[in-house]
């Protein structure tokens, strides 16, 4: 009896030990098994990143060959760490910081000791690395740029840090990832996906072979094509007159909300952010807290919108009712908020709604907002009104992009003057400067050229975005073509179409007409401040322009902002006429416009919070 008893728990433990190496190796294998398998080596395959196309099909970003020095700590030997460092001009202190990195990474799997090697220093490696036990040198590619322009709207890509590959498990150490840009966004289309090779070791740590004669080894998938929005030749030229200035531009196509241009100011060259000077040069562009070459403009400044929001304010007063197109307010070169005089630069007068948008009008906006709130019993219900109108131009939020970064503006709501004055305590006349596009509001330049495009469309707009194509198919997401209405029915929009047109006509930007176009525009000076010395002080006004042309058909309309540019129609009301006419016609006649832009720079402007040089606030001559 105790015979057979001893026999069968000897059978029932042998049963149940091949039970589970059977179920071990049948059904739950994994392929992270044999990264920690010492005697299989796995080998990655790195596919290309793909290509990026502008809209009209000419490539702006490929792939050149680099080579990264790789190593796996266990396998290393006793070497000539001099001779090694000289080979791979790096500092013996270098040498040892990235081991130490290396080893504490995996002392099994592969880690870069130099990354991106120069094709030069690889013919030179390469005959040499055999000497070296646990080094070996692996191919990649790096980007390849085709423009010197829009750095902010390509983004670049950088080695995977140790929260990437916490959060990722596809990354491992010495990899490659988009950053900022495209390259960030799209991420995952971009890279493809890595082949691996098994490798099986025997017991000297000899490769012998493909491991399981390959059958678990698999291909490297190459990144997807993709075709963006944005135009090369017009993002190069905007980046020219941009020359010595700061600020952001935005151009869109009205009919699809793709962007055209997309320009920061001061800019770099994106090639700067590949090779071994990568981290160098970032740190440099990075820590240039003055003019902030990495900090894309176009899409994170939130100045006040100005004049050009008075348009909105005049659309929300004809929706409600309480303006028609004859409706007229006297402008005494300004308007009074109890016994303060806000000033005004309109020549004074009687005003209506056309004269009134294109001569720029204060006091008649003042007029406009107070009879908007002055329709409602309560100021709490006029906010709500007012702030549903401008909300739904796309303002104060975030708009929703394929861009990986972005800021929301400000639209103020009732609870943000609670806050500020305490619950009924407060009326229009507190927030009278957001009549004209100063006060509590703000835009981002791609916010403002979404406003545009809706006034152009008459009452609609397409959420902006970047992408146009994915590996050669229409596929963009549902939400990029789905029209987004506004709160204006469309019958109101002419008026203030044909007074944006007179803006060009014989308005504030009458010296910016384009010969055979019919744009329609309008100019904005933003007032400036900031703090010197802990006073606030006054610094030249920025200048800010929006335009859409052909005024039927629209094809473009775009924002421009330039940081102390003086009034609208001068730096950025230049740079807008430019710009339209480049994408229009192809070619430039208003070469006297050009001219300026291209000479000129606010490099004097920019100098003077920092020199104590006085500002001359609006000051009319170049």
């Amino acid at each position: 009896m105790k015979k057979v008893l001893l026999s069968s728990i000897i059978v029932i433990i042998g049963i149940t030990f091949i039970g589970r190496l059977s179920y071990l190796q049948l059904f739950s294998f994994s392929p992270n098994q044999l990264f920690e398998d010492p005697a299989i080596k796995a080998v990655y395959d790195y596919p290309e990143r793909g290509y990026v196309y502008d809209r009209n099909g000419k490539l702006i970003v490929g792939n050149q060959p680099a080579y990264d020095v790789m190593i796996i700590p266990r396998e290393t030997k006793t070497l000539d760490t001099t001779e090694f460092c000289n080979l791979l001009k790096i500092s013996r202190e270098d040498f040892i910081n990235q081991v130490k990195k290396a080893t504490k990474y995996s002392t099994r799997l592969p880690s870069v000791l130099v990354p991106q090697l120069a094709k030069e220093d690889y013919a030179r490696l390469q005959e040499k690395m055999r000497k070296y036990s646990g080094f070996y040198i692996q191919k990649r590619s790096l980007r390849d740029y085709m423009t010197p322009s829009a750095a902010n709207v390509l983004g670049y890509i950088s080695e995977v840090n140790a929260a990437d590959l916490r959060n990722n498990p596809y990354y491992r150490a010495g990899e490659l990832k988009g950053r900022t840009g495209i390259e960030k966004q799209y991420e995952e289309l971009l890279r493809g996906r890595k082949g691996v090779k098994y490798l099986q070791k025997d017991r000297f740590n000899r490769d012998i072979g493909p491991y399981k004669n390959g059958k678990l080894d698999t291909l490297p998938q190459v990144g997807k094509e993709l075709y963006v929005t944005i135009d090369k030749e017009l993002q190069e030229y905007g980046e020219k007159l941009m020359n010595g200035k700061r600020g952001g531009i935005v151009a869109l196509d009205p009919s699809s909300g793709e962007i055209l241009t997309m320009i920061s100011g001061p800019t770099y060259d994106p090639s700067l952010l590949v090779g071994r000077d990568r981290s160098k040069n970032y740190s440099k562009l990075h820590y240039d807290s003055i003019s902030k070459p990495t900090w894309d403009r176009a899409i994170l400044a939130q100045p006040s919108p100005g004049s050009p929001f008075k348009t909105l304010n005049a659309l929300a007063a004809l929706q409600e009712g309480v303006i028609d197109t004859d409706t007229k307010f006297r402008c005494y070169n300004g308007f009074y908020v109890g016994k303060k005089k806000q000033g005004c630069h309109c020549g004074g007068g009687v005003r209506d709604l056309n004269s009134g948008i294109f001569n720029s009008c204060n006091a008649y906006f003042a007029g406009t907002f107070r009879k908007i709130y002055g329709k409602y019993k309560t100021t709490d219900e006029g906010m709500d009104v007012w702030e549903k109108h401008m909300k739904s131009f796309g303002l104060g939020n975030y708009l929703g992009t394929d861009l990986p970064t972005g800021a929301p503006g400000r639209i103020p709501n009732k609870e943000y003057y609670d806050r500020a004055y305490g619950d009924n305590r407060w009326a229009s006349s507190f927030i009278i400067s957001n009549a004209i596009g100063q006060g509590e509001v703000a835009a981002t330049p791609i916010q403002l050229a979404n406003m545009t495009a809706a006034i152009a469309n008459r009452g609609f707009f397409y959420t902006p975005h970047i992408i146009k194509q994915i590996g050669g198919q229409n596929g963009i997401p549902s939400k990029f073509t789905e029209r987004r209405y506004t709160t204006i029915d469309k019958e109101h929009f002419e008026p203030v179409v044909e007074a944006m047109a007179n803006v060009y006509r014989y308005g504030t930007a009458k010296w910016l007409k384009v010969p055979g176009i019919e744009i329609a525009g309008k100019t904005g000076t933003v007032e400036n401040f900031t703090r010197i010395n802990g006073e606030r002080v006054q610094l030249t006004d920025h200048s800010i322009f929006v335009a859409f042309a052909p005024i039927k058909n629209p094809k473009i309309a775009l924002a421009v902002y330039i940081e102390h540019g003086y009034y609208g129609g001068r730096y950025a009301g230049h740079i807008a006429s430019l710009l339209v006419e480049k994408y229009l016609k192809g070619e430039i006649t208003r070469t006297d416009l050009e001219k300026k832009m291209l000479e000129k720079t606010l490099e004097h402007e920019y100098a003077k919070p920092l020199s104590g040089e006085p500002f001359k606030i609006n000051e009319y001559v170049w």
